[in-house]
């Protein structure tokens, strides 16, 4: 009978005691399944001896080592049914090398292993022992490489996560650090809180970190949220204390505001609220909020009384566009007379123009100045004659004119007679020096003539 047609599974008559069957090994995860090993019966019989009453021995390195006996199979099948043995734990050693390339646990590998090698121990089958020991070797040898290398992996990404949650709690510590008076809360706030997250991402997802430093920088964050929420409460209880005396002292302005806010004493009240707006501008600020409320409050007062105020000048101005008129036309009549000549006619015309001026009475607010500018111009031209006038007519001023108009007419009398001796000598150089001084000294005589006038 061939291989092929021997039985899968011939029932062995009453084994002897040491003729014990392999145990079964433990069933892995599934993966892609890998061919079965098939042994070559020839030559596994080089490995085995099969006595005419179906004892099968398994010759391991030259050691016997009797596995077990099918006194009813012939000498192929009972040799054929110990070497499938042999392939069923080679096949688990090809199929164990595929699962060393997944995902699977170390753990369920090294027990899968074991089982094998225990089988492998109790060399309950046939075949080249020698290879399955070595196959068995070289697999335990790569199941401490891949052991070796993911702990490596794991360490790499323990300390890489370690790194990033230390990151997270230097951040919170800087934002904790702050100085309380210059923090921007909202922004550091929400920063607070991203960190948090970040944190609790981390934890969920990351690799587990050894008990003692996830405690230690689970302290330091904690410790730094604590310090930020400690910070961010006693600052915003002493802005609400500091609002609250703000809104308290604007509020006392206010009422102050709402009390004069129907005054008709337009002068006085108009003084008293500059007063009242430089308190506030010098008084503290309250929120934000608060403060745009009470300002409309502390406004609105003011608008009721200038608005009233403004009402009533309107109403005095429409009663002084008349007056404006008048004014204007006397202006107009004025500055025809300028340049002012003579000091008496100038005095007269001022004087009839300071009448009018009076009686025509007061202009509206707005041309008030215009006005005034004008009259002032006539003012002015008034006192620049009579200035005029005064330094030509001063007693001491006409003294030092005489004075010196004698000196010039004695001067011009001698200067004459020289030149009425130098034509009578004929001397042509003594008249033209004579009349030249002659000539100067009449200048001067008559600016002086004209200054005493």
């Amino acid at each position: 009978m061939t291989t092929s047609q021997q039985p899968d599974a011939p029932k062995p008559a009453a084994p002897k005691p040491g003729s014990v069957t392999p145990a079964q090994v433990t069933p892995v995860a599934p993966v892609a399944p890998a061919p079965a090993y098939t042994s070559d019966l020839e030559e596994a019989k080089q490995f085995a001896e099969v006595s005419d009453d179906g004892v099968v021995t398994l010759l391991d390195g030259g050691e016997p080592i009797e596995v077990g006996q099918l006194p009813e199979a012939s000498k192929d099948e009972a040799l054929a049914y110990y070497v499938r043995k042999y392939d069923d734990v080679m096949t688990q050693l090809q199929l164990l090398k595929q699962r060393l390339e997944t995902d699977v646990a170390n753990q369920e590998l090294e027990k899968t292993l074991a089982q094998i090698d225990e089988t492998i121990a109790q060399r309950q089958m046939v075949g080249d022992m020698t290879k399955l020991r070595d196959q068995a070797k070289t697999l335990r040898n790569t199941l401490v490489e891949r052991q070796a290398r993911q702990q490596a992996d794991r360490e790499k990404a323990v300390a890489e996560h370690q790194a990033a949650r230390e990151k997270i709690v230097e951040q919170a510590e800087e934002v904790s650090a702050q100085d309380p008076a210059k923090t921007q809360w909202k922004h550091s706030t929400q920063k607070m809180r991203e960190l948090f997250d970040e944190w609790q991402t981390a934890q969920k997802s990351g690799p587990r970190l050894p008990r003692a430093t996830e405690d230690a920088l689970w302290k330091r964050f904690r410790t730094a949220r604590n310090t930020f929420e400690k910070n961010r409460r006693a600052f915003f209880s002493e802005l609400d204390a500091r609002n609250a005396e703000a809104k308290k002292a604007k509020e006392a302005l206010i009422s102050r505001a709402e009390a004069l806010q129907h005054s008709t004493e337009w002068g006085p009240t108009t003084l008293k609220y500059r007063d009242l707006m430089d308190e506030w501008k010098k008084s503290p600020r309250a929120s934000r909020k608060d403060d745009d409320a009470l300002w409309a409050r502390f406004r609105g007062a003011q608008d009721v009384f200038f608005k009233a105020r403004d009402a009533a000048n309107a109403e005095v101005d429409r009663e002084y566009e008349a007056n404006l008129a008048v004014k204007e036309q006397i202006l107009k009549d004025a500055e025809q007379q300028l340049p002012f000549k003579n000091v008496d006619t100038a005095r007269s015309v001022m004087k009839d123009i300071r009448a009018r001026w009076d009686e025509a009475g007061r202009v509206p607010r707005k041309d008030m100045s215009r006005m005034e500018d004008g009259i002032g111009k006539l003012e002015k031209a008034l006192t620049d004659l009579e200035d005029e006038h005064w330094s030509r007519t001063n007693p001491e001023t006409k003294a030092r004119t005489d004075s010196a108009l004698s000196q010039l007419e004695d001067a011009i009398q001698q200067l004459e007679a020289d030149l009425a001796a130098a034509e009578q000598q004929g001397n042509e150089q003594k008249i033209a020096a004579a009349k030249e001084a002659l000539d100067a000294r009449r200048q001067w005589l008559q600016v002086i003539q004209a200054a005493g006038e």
